[in-house]
């Protein structure tokens, strides 16, 4: 690719980051240059979120109906697994996926409360009520 020809399309992530590229200047030597994305990436980028989005508003909606433990909308708010979230607290990831139940939720000691609470950077009590800033989302 000549170094004319680097992408620059306005995508999700242009303002926060951009790619390094290789490309041939006019002398024919190879040189890096910044990318701000191309259409193909930020279509790909914008779906995946969409997706995430709608996983958050699930998980919010399983929790609402009992279905599920607070953790499950943190986690996909933090865009966490069980593994993941087993690696951060230290808990096993079996002893996670108990959590993940309303009633053993329920009775969790304020020790591990506090733990999810450390790993999701939120407080227990945003923890128990899903309450978060819109600048946290």
């Amino acid at each position: 690719m000549n170094k004319d020809e680097i992408p620059q399309h306005d995508g999700a992530l242009n303002k926060l980051t951009r790619e390094m590229l290789y490309a041939v200047d006019p002398s024919g030597k190879y040189v890096t240059d910044l990318s701000s994305g191309w259409e193909v990436k930020s279509t790909a980028l914008d779906v995946a979120w969409k997706d995430i989005g709608e996983r958050i508003s699930l998980a919010k909606q399983q929790v609402g109906q009992g279905q599920a433990s607070p953790l499950l909308f943190f986690m996909e708010l933090r865009l966490m697994d069980t593994g993941i979230l087993s690696a951060y607290t230290g808990f096993w990831q079996w002893q996670v996926k108990r959590h993940l139940k309303p009633a053993v939720f329920e009775k969790l000691s304020a020790k591990k409360l506090q733990r999810y609470a450390e790993v999701f950077n939120i407080t227990v009590q945003q923890l128990k009520t899903m309450e978060v800033n819109e600048g946290e989302l």
